[in-house]
């Protein structure tokens, strides 16, 4: 899916997101599960985002909710003192509508919304990249790139930064202070005069 046609997606000033782009095989979800402890304790409090490639459930088949929800209940919320789950079947719809989950984090007020997995979505973007995994970089196609993160030495197009993912501190500095480059950083790196764009 071409950038050009996702819907739009607002990129509020008040609300800092940025998008955690790899291949599979890359240990996107490892880093993030890392991650987070080293964000929590620089005082960030972050949302996560992530997209599920397949069908999946939250609640089990028998539970009270799961049957509620079942009979037609949209959404269905269930909470306890120690947490609360919202379920909500999206019938017809193609594929799952990032600015709609964004809305629904935003009344959490999040430091950070950390989005896993929404690649073609135009939105900064953190690529990770193992050249082990045998993947391309996706940073020369996507304007969106700010930073990529990999255990090689990298050719990166000019305004791309390169970190070590195998350096979480040297990470974590990075996402930590992305609130702050925030109000600055909600549009596509520039273009090179001559280079057609993506």
């Amino acid at each position: 899916m071409s950038h050009a046609s996702q819907p739009g997606l607002p990129l509020d000033e008040r609300l800092p997101l940025l998008g955690i782009a790899a291949w599979s095989g890359t240990g996107k979800t490892t880093l993030l599960e890392r991650l987070l402890p080293c964000l929590r304790d620089r005082g960030l409090r972050v949302a996560v985002i992530k997209h599920a490639h397949h069908g999946f459930d939250v609640d089990q088949p028998g539970k009270d909710s799961h049957r509620l929800r079942q009979a037609g209940a949209t959404p269905m919320l269930v909470a306890s003192r120690h947490r609360l789950a919202l379920m909500m079947e999206t019938p017809g719809q193609e594929e799952a509508d990032l600015a709609q989950l964004v809305e629904m984090v935003r009344l959490q007020a999040p430091d950070l919304v950390l989005v896993e997995g929404f690649k073609a979505w135009p939105l900064p973007k953190l690529e990770l990249h193992r050249p082990a995994v045998g993947k391309p970089l996706r940073v020369a196609e996507d304007p969106w790139v700010r930073a990529v993160a990999s255990d090689a030495p990298l050719a990166l197009p000019p305004g791309v930064e390169a970190l070590d993912i195998n350096d979480l501190e040297a990470v974590a500095d990075w996402v930590a202070a992305w609130p702050a480059r925030w109000p600055d950083e909600r549009r596509p790196r520039p273009t090179p005069v001559g280079e057609p764009a993506p």
